[in-house]
């Protein structure tokens, strides 16, 4: 087959080179053309594919098929020109999943707006210390198609075979997979994101809900969000397959939950009027209440594949979150320093500003068309004061002005790097001995920084550096 690829990317040089390797005609188009890219085509060119750097939108004449790479809008002019012609358009897991051997390890697979990776890797923790050879993979890891085809990242040794993958999966990529069926998946929440790519909050729920097509054991969705039990209702699944709920409350049957600080099992057990026990809420790296959602959707994945409960105890034990999510930095003068720079919308900052009980809260930067009135209106009586950075900061200052008039703000007109610092020595002028110096900016970060990570890394190093000169002086002392 001529087949096209979109996009080079993490996942699109893996996909041309599994193509190519399989005897497919391989064209790579990308709209940029910098020096990355001209390396990567530099990578590609010897195994027989074409690149065409510089122009994404045309399709190549002869193309029988084309392959995506996440973050491609449906709209760009390649797929519409595709449409026209008849030709089929598969995102990078769709490949992947028709790439599969007969004996392929099944797939546990995670979507939701927040909290994805936290929950894959909690699983991939919990499946480990079952004893069953598994990986973290899909939006993270490994390009799931070179997990498939047995290959690992560069230098490293190959990969598989699998029991089992813990998958995560984007609502683009979701989008691009008409074929994916998981043994068991969970939706862990939905909140307005990336809709400028969608179209609508409706289809982006919808592309979230596909994780649940063909579902075969069990369909995970969170108890205190009502859309994703409507995703379970809509979805069409194996004969015999269950929904099963999670909630940070007392869990009915069919559910994990907690009870007297207890992640509890009414799901998976012959008596559903008894409930097993898996594991202590201090078993956790962080007690934050969206952490332990995670912890327990996790949970319930494992169990669907048959885990024993001490299993998930000594998985989630085990487990260490990636930097940036709930990082604990310093305690220093009766501040602790929380650096939650992955929180880059509102739901995120939601669930982050719920775990920490006086807060000093930094925020700002790209706004990406949120508003933040609920938000303000929902975390105001936790908020001791707080520190505006980046570029949409006024749109987080207009809403606590509305929503919260008695908390001091300092407002930073700038938006270059070094802003950090400033925004630090200001939140712990603003913090009382007790308090939680809080960066959950509830924005991008591509105004001021690269990404979130180079975000969450300055306001460590600035946090750092105040604490080592003694500087952490709060308003108390």
């Amino acid at each position: 087959m001529h087949i096209t690829v979109a996009g080079l990317g993490v996942s699109g040089v893996p996909a041309a080179r599994a193509l190519a390797g399989l005897g497919a005609r391989v064209t790579v188009v990308n709209s940029s053309d910098g020096e990355r890219e001209r390396a990567q085509a530099a990578e590609l060119e010897p195994l027989g594919v074409t690149v065409r750097l510089g122009d994404g939108d045309t399709l190549p004449e002869g193309t029988e098929l084309v392959v995506t790479t996440p973050g491609w809008k449906p709209t760009s002019p390649l797929f519409l020109a595709a449409e026209k012609a008849g030709i089929e358009v598969w995102g990078d897991v769709e490949l992947a999943w028709r790439l599969r051997g007969p004996d392929a390890a099944p797939w546990l697979a995670v979507t939701g707006t927040n909290g994805k990776t936290t929950t894959v890797r909690m699983l991939a923790s919990i499946l480990e210390a079952e004893g069953l050879r598994t990986a973290a993979v899909g939006n993270i890891g490994v390009p799931l198609v070179d997990v498939v085809l047995g290959r690992g990242q560069e230098g490293e040794e190959p990969c598989g075979p699998y029991d089992v993958l813990a998958v995560e999966l984007s609502s683009y990529q979701l989008h691009w997979a008409p074929s994916v069926r998981a043994h068991s998946a969970a939706v862990l929440n939905l909140a307005p994101d990336h809709l400028d790519w969608h179209g609508s909050m409706a289809a982006y729920a919808a592309d979230k809900g596909r994780i649940y097509e063909g579902n075969t054991v069990a369909c995970v969705y969170n108890v205190a969000d009502p859309a994703t039990e409507e995703l379970v209702r809509a979805a069409d699944v194996e004969e015999g397959c269950r929904a099963i709920g999670f909630t940070l409350g007392t869990p009915g049957p069919s559910q994990v939950g907690v009870v007297e600080g207890l992640l509890v099992d009414r799901a998976f057990v012959a008596n559903p009027q008894t409930a097993q026990e898996l594991a202590e809420i201090g078993d956790l790296a962080s007690p934050a209440p969206h952490n332990v959602a995670n912890a327990l959707a996790a949970a319930a994945l494992a169990r669907a594949f048959g885990v024993r409960p001490a299993s998930v105890r000594d998985g989630l034990r085990a487990f260490r979150p990636e930097p940036h999510r709930i990082e604990h930095i310093a305690d220093a003068g009766g501040l602790t320093y929380i650096d939650d720079s992955k929180a880059t919308n509102t739901h995120a900052a939601e669930a982050s500003l719920a775990a920490y009980e006086h807060i000093v809260w930094i925020a700002g930067g790209l706004a990406k068309g949120a508003t933040f009135d609920e938000l303000v209106q929902k975390s105001a009586k936790r908020l001791r004061g707080v520190v505006l950075i980046g570029a949409d900061r006024a749109l987080i200052g207009e809403a606590l002005a509305r929503h919260a008039p008695d908390v001091p703000v300092v407002d930073l007109g700038r938006t270059d790097t070094g802003a950090m610092s400033e925004a630090v020595r200001e939140a712990t002028r603003l913090g009382r001995p007790g308090d939680t110096v809080l960066l959950a900016p509830a924005c991008a970060s591509m105004d001021m920084f690269v990404n979130y990570t180079k975000r969450g890394e300055a306001f460590a190093d600035a946090v750092r550096e105040q604490t080592a000169t003694g500087g952490a002086d709060t308003a108390e002392n």
